[in-house]
């Protein structure tokens, strides 16, 4: 689907609240309520936008630790693992990267003791050969809504 200049406009107005009234985008785009409903629906349908959701201070929840784990991984079952690790709970994301390692996972957790549980199911799985994990120890940005980029 190739994306015009309204169907940009939709995305970044509901990527900055996710609760704006399709009204507020008709009017925003100068446009009828019949006109953005039927487009934001499309979006929807296409998979440009896969959902809605609230941003929130993950830390203020009790997530107080984010780590960066780095994974070699067998050769040939590179996505049948990442698709694994994925289901964890924790999992924020799961990367497929170039260079010396395979994919890069991020992930939230309560306390140390949580950290610990992931690293060793990582390492317990077949395909997984080796990691390297490493804790942030201080959050500069951590914001996907990239509205000025779309």
């Amino acid at each position: 689907m190739i994306l015009d200049e309204i169907d940009r406009k939709i995305v970044a107005l509901l990527i900055k609240d996710a609760r704006v009234p399709a009204q507020v985008i008709a009017n925003e785009t100068d446009k009828h309520l019949t006109t953005i409903t039927r487009r934001q629906k499309t979006l929807e349908d296409e998979g440009i936008i896969k959902g809605y959701t609230a941003v929130v201070d993950y830390e203020a929840l009790g997530l107080e630790l984010t780590i960066i784990t780095e994974l070699q991984l067998s050769k040939g079952k590179l996505f049948e693992t990442e698709k694994e690790i994925a289901k964890i709970p924790s999992v924020c994301g799961v990367y497929d990267v170039t260079g010396k390692i395979d994919a890069i996972v991020i992930a939230k957790f309560r306390n140390r003791e949580e950290v610990s549980e992931f690293a060793k199911k990582l390492l317990a799985m077949p395909y997984v050969d080796r990691t390297e994990t490493h804790v942030v120890l201080n959050i500069i940005k951590e914001d996907f809504r990239l509205v000025n980029i779309i």
